[in-house]
This record gives C-alpha cells, sequence and structure tokens, in this order.
C-alpha cells in the first residue's frame, strides 16, 4: 500500500494535512469549514471516507473551525490532549466532535498500522504539540505554530524521512507591516512562528541521511513570499549538500497534489 501526505492548505486561514496509508488515512487538524475541506479532498481525487481519525495540534481557529463538523460528519473520533480539549470547549459554542480520544503529551498511541507520538513544542496555546508519524518503518515529522525549536522537538523531527515545519515569515517584511507591535512582537516570540532564518536553521540541524523530503508551510500571505522560502531552502539544501532532498511548499489557497512517500 502507498504511504501518501496530502496537504490540504496551510496558512493563517487554515490548515489541514492528511496522511493516508492505502485507505486509512489521519487526517491533522481541520482549520477549513466542511464544505472547503471536501471540495480540497475532491481536488485531490479522495474519498474523504478513508479519513478514519483527526488529530488535533492546538487550538487555534486556523486549526480547528471545521473539526467538529468534518469529525461527526465522517463518524471518526478526534484526537488531542486535556488541555486543548477544554480549550475548544471554553466558548459558548463546542468545538469537539462526538467521539473523543485524549492523550497525554509525549504519548505514543497506534491507529492501524501508523504509530503516532506526540511532543510539546511552544505556541501561545494551550498546550500545543507536534507530531512523529510511523508508518511502514517511515518517520513523518510535523511541527507547525511555534517559536523556537526547543531540545525535544529537535530530538523527534532530526532524522525523519519527511519533515514538515513552518516557515511563517520574513523579518524585514514583518517588521515592515502595518501590524500593531503588539502583535509583530508575538510573532517573533518563541510563543509564536518560525521566521525564515530559524527555518533554515532549523534544516541544518534536522537534516541527516535519512531525511528524503522537506515541506515548508504556514506562509504569511503579508509577510513572506514562497519565493523567497524556495530560494533559502534551496540554498540550504545546496549547502548541507543535499539537494537530493525534495521541497515541497504547502499553499494556503489550494491544495498540494498528494505525495508518495513510501
Amino acid at each position: 500500500m502507498d504511504l501518501n501526505i496530502t496537504v490540504l492548505g496551510s496558512g493563517s486561514s487554515g490548515n489541514a494535512v492528511l496522511i493516508s496509508l492505502g485507505n486509512y488515512g489521519i487526517l491533522i487538524d481541520a482549520g477549513f469549514s466542511r464544505k472547503e475541506l471536501l471540495k480540497r479532498l475532491n481536488t485531490c481525487g479522495i474519498d474523504p471516507n478513508i479519513i478514519k481519525a483527526l488529530i488535533i495540534t492546538h487550538e487555534h481557529s486556523d486549526h480547528i473551525s471545521g473539526a467538529r463538523v468534518i469529525a461527526d460528519f465522517l463518524d471518526i473520533p478526534m484526537f488531542a490532549n486535556h488541555s486543548t480539549f477544554q480549550a475548544m470547549n471554553a466558548g459558548k459554542e463546542t468545538k469537539t466532535g462526538k467521539k473523543k480520544i485524549v492523550f497525554g503529551t509525549g504519548d505514543t498511541f497506534k491507529l492501524e498500522s501508523f504509530t503516532i507520538r506526540s511532543f510539546k513544542i511552544s505556541h501561545d496555546a494551550i498546550e500545543p504539540v507536534g507530531f512523529v508519524i510511523n508508518a511502514k518503518n517511515i518517520n513523518i515529522g510535523y511541527a507547525m505554530d511555534l517559536g523556537y525549536l526547543d531540545n525535544i522537538t529537535k530530538s523527534r523531527m532530526k532524522g525523519c524521512k519527511v519533515a514538515i515545519l513552518e516557515s511563517n515569515h520574513d523579518v524585514g517584511m514583518l517588521m515592515n507591516s502595518t501590524r500593531p507591535p503588539y502583535l509583530k512582537h508575538r510573532i517573533k516570540s518563541r510563543h509564536g512562528h518560525l521566521s525564515n532564518e530559524q527555518a533554515m536553521d532549523a534544516l541544518h540541524e534536522l537534516i541527516t541521511q535519512d531525511t528524503k523530503i522537506v515541506m515548508l508551510g504556514h506562509l504569511s500571505n503579508e509577510c513572506n513570499k514562497y519565493s523567497i522560502v524556495n530560494e533559502l531552502a534551496s540554498k540550504k539544501l545546496s549547502q548541507l549538500e543535499r539537494t537530493d532532498v525534495k521541497l515541497y511548499l504547502m499553499e494556503q489557497e489550494k491544495p498540494l497534489t498528494p505525495v508518495l512517500i513510501g
């Protein structure tokens, strides 16, 4: 069976990534409406019924806005840590699905042929996590929305065959933007988002001979450009003498064609 990654979208307006092995898929976050998620799945030629579980990184709206509706529509369980579930239910309307399964941050759990290990990351959410997802003896590291890479994040992500990481903003564009000072400070903080420079430094630490694919996402529409990230990442891979590594930029407005991992 083929192991595929399908990026349905990534950015401040919505995030969702599908990892599938044959007819069993795990959706990481659901930051789009049900209608938009189904539309994007259809664009990629994917039957939504292969999605058997939804795992949540944190409670910010661009990661969970469609979570309850799509989980209940597909009648699938939603996985999150206890604090994230609490935060999702803190408002007037519950944002969790009918089927909830709690994991502890740092826990490892199995879903069919997948083994999923969560790990804490640094972001201004209640208890945000990243994941290392293993199938077919292939590790896929996922760390999106983080202000910096602490030692835990580095140790979990290092050497994964696939590294999925954010490259959110160009510092110069951010500081010259019309965003208010408090927001600029938040984004640049250790609980904010990785800059392009930080992401490139991270690649230097995370890439090993086992790394074959790098996906960079959560690019700011206002304070970044795909051309900048592509140039910086290509240059970094060249410096590391790893031009064999395939580079993908995750987009906000449209899904990527499914990427065959193994």
